[in-house]
């Protein structure tokens, strides 16, 4: 789920209001008159469009500001232009009386463009400062270079701008707990910086804290009721508590501000309204957004996945290099799904050493997602036993869960416990999972093993002729027979027998039909089965029909046993 980072509004200024005082009719007329605010008022209020419309005008008529290129600048940056805001530095950058800070502030604006290598260029042409500090303390965490970030966390201060700086690290990091403590710790000093709570939020959001995150995020939007960033959180919120109506009703409030002035905004809602509405217009949306929301390539990779298009999901996410749990998580997914699909080993070894690694780290080890990727390695390894004890761990949170509910049966009939197995694959309510052939083979095998043979062949009848219904035959004959539950095994053998006359399926259906005789003599068999049992012989042209057939009628005739 996409929440995304942005400029948050950290207060609100507001103008003093004086106590009325006796003015003459003439300083009333002077008041009256419209006062065309300044570019500091316009700053003060956190206006950047209004400081930046004021320069560009300023700049039109000849009458500019001083510094007017850099407030530009800093109006487009602080506007999330970061292109404008890169080309007023550039273009500050080949003047002569150019402030070395320049470089850093161009510097600041190509990171937000992900122009990393060009970032630090610029930045290393600046004077060291806690900016540039900062700038390059975050490069180095996009380049991977564990070294030099370390290098400049050591020159990070005990101060406000340095210390959000720390935090978002660990937020990246997925030290979520970290950066909450950091967050605490400042909202203590700072009571007034409101918008660290929508950091707390996210925090809480990345945790599974949803309920947390939607109590700490309701005081923001109490003061700050427009907040793109939270809006779009509670959103997300909602979309995890409740379902994706709930979700796009809350979204819908950010469709309806018409003061937001950032263009990702946009972006953003057509994103996250993908999801909500469980992939609709997926491919129309996701593909331009790749490389603008992070979560848009990992959601689109998901969407494939759902429409088993599993080649195109893993075409789309070979490439990534996994920075997060849940780009990890997403990679096993996609190999596990691939390595299944085309009976690849070196496939399926990649997705469980991805699971391995996310469901035995210290920050996800006792998450949901890290139980359920340690439940996933040790599946693929075939050791259920260990897999049952982590599904159990989070069977709790997935009573409807289709997905759950399947896995955690097949690990049940893999290990014998066909009873249980079977109330679990009874759960499931998703057509798509029950008309699958995994589904529909381990079903069959619960009901045999269950002397449920009838449901058993109840599952072949509905099915259309295919290999899989050839499959799932071979599958009840054999188990049927093993089970002593012959009548079926016999209807089995003789429907094979019909699909595949070159084979010896006559063995088997020999051996089932003296085993329906043998359970009639034992009173464990209805004596009207017999008749049924004489039809199915006579479909085989196997010599031994005839003599096994008289064996039967004179029994029945001795018995009075009509065979009609």
């Amino acid at each position: 789920m996409s929440v995304a980072k942005g400029f948050i509004i950290l207060s609100r200024v507001k103008p003093a209001v004086g106590g009325e005082t006796r003015v003459s009719s003439g300083e009333k007329k002077k008041r009256n008159k419209t006062k065309v605010p300044s570019l500091e008022d316009y700053l003060q209020q956190r206006d950047y469009l209004g400081a930046l419309t004021l320069l560009e005008f300023q700049r039109s008529v000849g009458e500019k500001e001083e510094h007017a290129d850099l407030w530009i600048g800093f109006c487009a940056f602080h506007l999330g232009d970061y292109k404008r805001a890169m080309e007023e530095y550039k273009s500050l950058t080949t003047k002569p009386d150019c402030p070395t800070d320049v470089w850093v502030y161009l510097a600041c604006a190509l990171f937000f463009l992900g122009l990393y290598k060009e970032a630090e260029e610029a930045a290393s042409k600046g004077p060291s400062s806690p900016l540039q500090n900062r700038l390059l303390f975050h490069l180095a965490h996009k380049f991977n270079d564990e070294k030099r970030l370390m290098g400049f966390h050591q020159n990070l201060e005990d101060v406000t701008e340095d210390q959000l700086s720390l935090a978002s690290i660990h937020y990246m990091r997925s030290h979520y707990q970290e950066a909450i403590d950091i967050y605490k710790r400042l909202l203590l000093q700072n009571r007034d910086f409101l918008a660290l709570k929508v950091y707390v939020a996210l925090c809480y959001y990345k945790l599974d804290y949803y309920d947390v995150s939607q109590e700490v995020l309701a005081v923001y939007l109490q003061s700050i009721p427009d907040s793109t960033i939270a809006l779009n959180l509670k959103a997300c919120n909602h979309f995890r508590l409740y379902n994706g109506k709930a979700a796009e009703a809350e979204l819908k409030n950010l469709m309806d501000i018409s003061s937001c002035s950032f263009e990702f905004a946009k972006e953003l809602i057509r994103h996250n309204l993908v999801v909500f509405r469980g992939g609709e217009g997926a491919l129309q949306v996701l593909p331009p957004l790749i490389d603008v929301i992070p979560e848009a390539r990992l959601n689109l990779v998901i969407y494939y996945l759902r429409q088993d298009d599993v080649q195109e999901a893993y075409n789309l996410i070979q490439d990534l290099v996994p920075t997060t749990p849940q780009e990890y998580i997403l990679k096993g997914v996609v190999n596990a799904a691939l390595g299944q699909e085309i009976g690849s080993r070196d496939h399926l070894k990649i997705a469980q050493q991805f699971f391995q690694l996310v469901g035995g780290s210290a920050s996800e080890c006792d998450t949901i997602p890290g139980r359920q990727c340690m439940a996933s390695c040790f599946f693929l390894l075939r050791q259920f036993e260990d897999v049952l004890i982590y599904l159990n761990s989070v069977k709790g949170y997935f009573y409807n869960d289709d997905t759950f509910n399947f896995n955690y049966a097949q690990a049940k009939a893999a290990l014998g416990n066909y009873k249980e197995a079977e109330e679990f694959f009874l759960l499931i309510q998703s057509e798509k999972i029950k008309n699958d052939y995994i589904y529909l083979s381990w079903l069959a095998r619960c009901y045999i093993m269950n002397q449920k043979g009838r449901l058993a062949w109840e599952l072949y009848l509905k099915m259309g002729t295919s290999s899989d219904s050839f499959s799932l035959l071979q599958l009840i004959a054999n188990d049927c027979y093993k089970m002593g539950q012959f009548y079926y095994a016999a209807k089995a053998f003789d429907a094979l027998e019909k699909l595949d006359p070159g084979s010896n399926y006559w063995e088997g259906k020999r051996g089932a039909c003296v085993g329906v005789f043998q359970l009639i003599l034992a009173n464990k068999e209805p004596k009207e089965t017999l008749g049924e049992v004489v039809l199915l012989l006579r479909n085989s042209g196997n010599p031994q029909v005839e003599y096994i057939i008289r064996t039967l009628r004179k029994w029945a005739k001795d018995n009075r046993v009509l065979l009609s």
